[in-house]
């Protein structure tokens, strides 16, 4: 949805299918840029992501990841640089084929409150009072890969890792 958003925002073309998902290209930020939504299983990301880095000939510091953060609470934006996976299969798939040293904005989507729920709950629909949120996060997650690309990921750290209430933002 995010990237949906990102290319909506940036006016990229139509997305075309390649490299094992759907992408666009042209300016983010006033950046030349290539979108891509892997499309084949979350688990799976890396292949289609390290598949598109090789064409366009990105190198992994300057591939920009969106993904679900269960440990951060519903709406909750961060931007992180490196680390480990922290046991997300996505993640440990994007670090298997491109290492750690991507870009993440990590998006929260909270905790379901026991580890038996987590499968359920990142893979099943919104609640109702998160739809009715959604489209801040979804908008405050294209906002932060906005500022990574045109101000870095250090300045977008800096802006999106501190909590503030929305009217602050």
């Amino acid at each position: 949805m995010v990237a949906d958003e990102i290319a909506r925002r940036s006016r990229l073309p139509t997305m075309k299918s390649k490299f094992g998902g759907e992408y666009a290209t042209g300016e983010v930020a006033g950046q030349r840029a290539a979108v891509l939504k892997p499309m084949e299983f979350m688990n799976c990301s890396g292949p289609p992501t390290q598949r598109a880095a090789a064409f366009f000939q990105v190198q992994p510091k300057d591939v920009i990841v969106l993904h679900d953060e269960i440990d951060l609470d519903f709406g909750r934006i961060k931007v992180k640089v490196g680390g480990g996976h922290g046991g997300h299969n996505g993640l440990r798939s994007l670090h298997e084929q491109l290492g750690p040293d991507y870009v993440r904005v990590r998006c929260g989507v909270g905790h379901p409150g026991h580890k038996d729920r987590v499968v359920g709950h990142v893979l099943g629909p919104f609640s109702k009072a998160e739809q009715k949120e959604l489209p801040f996060l979804i908008g405050a997650a294209a906002d932060a890969v906005e500022a990574i690309v045109k101000d870095g990921s250090l300045a977008a750290m800096n802006r999106f890792n501190t909590v503030k209430d929305r009217a602050e933002a």
